[in-house]
């Protein structure tokens, strides 16, 4: 109990203060555009590839777009913004939100196993006596206990459905027993495309249509990318023996929820932008196509975390990432650009990227026509270049009532030298973990040392129950975090006070 409040009082204490100093002026996205451009031209470049599109979507809009090269090596048409790229694995997301989305609408519970809405798949033989049966759930988040199948997925694209469905009928070997670690799965995802259709009552591709890209205004999006309009399609090259070699163009099959969806950007900045919108909670009308708390749902990244570094140039040299594998997300934690959300795409032909900041508002996303080419690299940079020149605006977390009060009294406490301020407002634990004399102590003390603190600085919600904050005091500064209790009304359970080093003022 005490290591975990004394890493809540650890995080909340430096929480205003970033660790990544910004330039004093913010820049324009515009006067960042040639950094973004350089870092996507030299990709290109270096990987041979014959054409590309990146975008930044921020503030709701398509704010930067950009295509570059070719869509095919033989009448040279230049990318633009209405290119059609396949995007390989990033159609996993519209895949997890589908599956939500059926959730909402009472069609099926995550918890289901998965044979419920497949029945091919109860006469498995499970790798022991003691495996869990698999449930939708352990798909979404690749721990069906499935060996990663890359490259081996990416070729099923063209799988008729019938002959899927014989391949799930004649049982699958397991790498390991369900639910005992993340193994990327895009066999798994192929499945979760049955559970919509038979929960959906519609082909896989009919839903998502239907239920997200019409309704968002995607309508150059679609999975039969072989009838495309030609005009703008971007043809798929593999880079081999020193030349660019067509691969072949898969038709619409049963592995399409993995990896089959075909968009332009212009298109694919609305999908982006309509998740970002999900984020902050608020009391808006929720207008959909889905729940804006079901899309955060796809944030919660619930199973096996791992420290990883950071993609990009700066990966070396940056903070560490906490990160797991959401709904169809990657998801971690920077101690940069905050909350994040990323997936590649990789395929025969095509290589793409998104990356999420939605503390911030703004997503990154960049697709490319040369097998495996995902442009992961130059779109973090892009977003590590974004919040150096101060366009990575934190969104405020809105003081409550209740801290706004606590508050207030315990920067009177402090001018009283006593806890007399706080007198009612105090948690039955308060003075059983400190008696008032040791506060009294304490805070006399703190007075020799900074002396009185007439001002401070804005206060930094961790949440609508607590804070971290800063006193600017006559010698020096006070940082400090008010943890309010689950009471009605809220009272004060925890407040500390730390003298802020000379160096770090």
């Amino acid at each position: 109990m005490r290591s975990k409040i004394a890493i809540l009082l650890a995080i909340a204490v430096a929480a205003p203060f970033p660790a990544v100093a910004q330039d004093p002026a913010p820049e324009t996205l515009d006067q960042l555009a040639p950094e973004i451009d350089a870092l996507f031209a030299k990709y290109r470049t270096d990987q041979h590839i014959p054409g590309m599109v990146y975008g930044v979507v921020k503030d709701g809009k398509l704010a930067y777009v950009k295509g570059i090269g070719v869509q095919n090596i033989t009448d040279e048409r230049a990318v633009t913004p209405d290119s059609l790229f396949r995007i390989a694995s990033m159609t996993k997301a519209f895949t997890a939100l589908s599956i939500l989305k059926l959730r909402d609408d009472g069609k099926l519970r995550l918890d289901d196993l998965a044979e419920q809405h497949i029945p091919e798949m109860k006469g498995w033989t499970y790798p022991t006596k003691d495996s869990p049966r698999i449930r939708i759930r352990d798909l979404l988040q690749h721990v069906g206990g499935f060996v990663t199948d890359d490259p081996w997925g990416d070729r099923q694209q063209v799988l008729p459905q019938a002959e899927f469905t014989k391949m799930v009928a004649a049982g699958m070997p397991f790498s390991r027993a369900p639910q005992s670690a993340h193994e990327y799965s895009n066999f798994g995802y192929a499945l979760l495309g049955r559970v919509v259709a038979n929960a959906s009552g519609m082909a896989y591709a009919d839903y998502v249509r239907q239920t997200i890209l019409t309704p968002l205004g995607m309508t150059a999006s679609g999975f039969d990318a072989p009838k495309a309009p030609k005009v703008h399609y971007a043809l798929g090259y593999r880079w081999e023996n020193d030349r660019w070699s067509p691969e072949p163009e898969m038709a619409d099959g049963a592995f399409n929820s993995m990896g089959g969806l075909q968009v332009s950007a212009n298109d694919y900045a609305k999908w982006v932008a309509f998740l970002l919108s999900a984020w902050p909670a608020r009391d808006d009308a929720d207008t959909g196509p889905v729940k804006r708390a079901t899309v955060r749902e796809i944030a919660q990244g619930l199973n096996f975390v791992s420290v990883t570094n950071r993609i990009g140039a700066s990966g070396a040299t940056a903070c560490k990432q906490a990160a797991a594998y959401g709904m169809g997300w990657r998801v971690a934690q920077d101690c940069d650009l905050g909350l994040t959300l990323a997936h590649g795409g990789g395929y025969p032909g095509y290589g793409s990227h998104v990356m999420l900041m939605p503390d911030h508002g703004v997503g990154v996303f960049a697709m490319a026509n040369r097998t495996y080419a995902g442009p992961s690299a130059p779109a973090w940079d892009a977003a590590v270049a974004m919040g150096k020149a101060g366009l990575l605006e934190t969104r405020a977390v809105p003081v409550s009532p209740a801290v706004a009060e606590a508050y207030a009294a315990a920067k009177a406490a402090y001018a009283a030298g006593n806890l007399g301020p706080l007198e009612g407002k105090l948690a039955m634990n308060f003075l059983m973990d400190r008696s008032a004399d040791n506060w009294t102590a304490e805070l006399a003390e703190l007075k020799e040392e900074v002396g009185e603190c007439p001002a401070d600085e804005p206060l930094a919600p961790i949440g609508a129950m607590s804070t971290a904050f800063r006193l600017d005091c006559a010698k020096g500064k006070l940082d400090g975090i008010l943890l309010l209790a689950p009471t009605t009304p809220p009272t004060v359970q925890a407040l500390r006070f730390r003298v802020v080093p000379p160096e770090a003022r």
